[in-house]
């Protein structure tokens, strides 16, 4: 027992006995010879730089333990080229099993397949002669307007093919592209596939949750104007949400998945929505994701969904309360600035899996999410027609 004024000791007190095992602030001196694992672990200490650590040691145990990742990017990401360091590098190696991004994305990324270079500019050159001169800008990253118009008839031109008319999902859709796409790029010889193409050869399936909001979909809606009822190619976006819930069915009954997110936006709701869709809506039994990894710019108070931390999303069902209490974490940063160093680390390791070939599963995947349906569909066809209590 102690006096009134001496401090328990950690044996007496819980909270100061978990303190005591707490890992010392204790960095070394960097000498230059460090691995990248090895200055992970010992100079990352704390803020941003232990989230960061936090994040390879998150990524590290989704490969190790097999996990089924599912990987969200969202931005002005393959115009910056993090596809080409670090994406289709991670799809190579059999790391990533389902892409969610947006249009915008895989557009831009078509420019570099028909021979066009994208520059580094200064973000203040001065818009108004970049638009005299016809060279778009983002951000510190310009092409000239001709690009765009090329790139249009590309799109076009592959939409026109017999295998597109018909519905599909965005998955079956950038199937097909990147299938065609492969072929294109191996022919003229690249330095290296698109991430549609690199996606189509490992049997990655690429949703994009807002198709209509972005250039490749302006396209679609060329073709229908001007071909009329002979085009009829479309989206079935019931379908693609199905086919999102169904290949995350699949990935959590066979055993744990993980979701890995690449700033915000409707590419990380249209994941995470999975589980909602799985629960709440087909009322399945449904666990959320294993492992939320996640790094955005934005602060977390301000309500909105890009910088919505795990513990939020186990609210909503999104991830389990184990990966909340464990294997979770949000990195304040430009994932340009973190993320290729991060994929440096983890490769640098000798990481590398046998791709899951998700796209070669989604079939059964479907199958198995509706037998598990049908299992309750008297149960969510009950009063369906009824009119809500609360509006008696």
């Amino acid at each position: 027992m102690t006096g009134p004024d001496e401090p328990e000791s950690p044996s007496e007190n819980p909270m100061m006995e978990a303190f005591s095992r707490s890992r010392e602030v204790r960095p070394q001196p960097i000498t230059g010879k460090e691995s990248p694992a090895e200055l992970l672990a010992s100079a990352f200490p704390a803020f941003v730089g232990r989230q960061v650590r936090e994040a390879a040691r998150l990524m590290e145990e989704s490969v190790r333990g097999g996990h089924t990742i599912f990987t969200t990017m969202s931005g002005a990401m393959t115009p910056a080229g993090l596809h080409r360091s670090c994406i289709v590098p991670l799809i190579e190696n059999g790391i990533i099993d389902v892409f969610t991004t947006t249009g915008a994305n895989l557009y831009h990324d078509a420019h570099r397949i028909l021979g066009f270079r994208l520059r580094e500019i200064a973000p203040d050159a001065g818009d108004t002669r970049l638009r005299e001169a016809r060279i778009i800008r983002i951000y510190d990253i310009a092409f000239p307007e001709d690009v765009l118009l090329r790139t249009d008839k590309l799109f076009s031109w592959l939409l026109c093919r017999p295998e597109f008319q018909r519905p599909m999902t965005t998955a079956e859709m950038h199937y097909l592209l990147g299938k065609h796409l492969y072929e294109i790029e191996t022919k003229i010889g690249v330095d290296q596939h698109s991430l549609l193409a690199t996606a189509y050869k490992h049997a990655v399936p690429i949703f994009v949750g807002a198709p209509q909001d972005g250039s490749i979909f302006l396209n679609v809606v060329k073709l229908r104007a001007v071909l009329g009822d002979a085009f009829k190619f479309s989206l079935d976006v019931a379908a693609d949400v199905h086919a999102m819930a169904a290949v995350q069915w699949m990935a959590q009954r066979n055993g744990d998945f993980a979701v890995w997110i690449l700033g915000g936006g409707v590419p990380k709701n249209y994941t995470l929505q999975g589980e909602p869709t799985l629960s709440q809506i087909f009322e399945l039994d449904a666990r959320g994701f294993d492992i939320d990894l996640q790094f955005c710019v934005d602060p977390v108070d301000n309500g909105a969904l890009s910088s919505c931390p795990a513990g939020e999303g186990h609210t909503w069902g999104k991830v389990s309360a184990e990966c909340v209490e464990n294997s979770s974490v949000y990195v304040h940063c430009d994932v340009t600035a973190v993320f290729p160093w991060l994929v440096h680390a983890l490769l640098s390791t000798g990481y590398k899996r046998s791709p899951k070939r998700m796209y070669d599963r989604m079939d059964q995947a479907i199958a198995e999410m509706n037998a598990g349906i049908a299992e309750r569909r008297e149960q969510l066809v009950q009063g369906l027609y009824d009119t809500p209590e609360e509006l008696l």
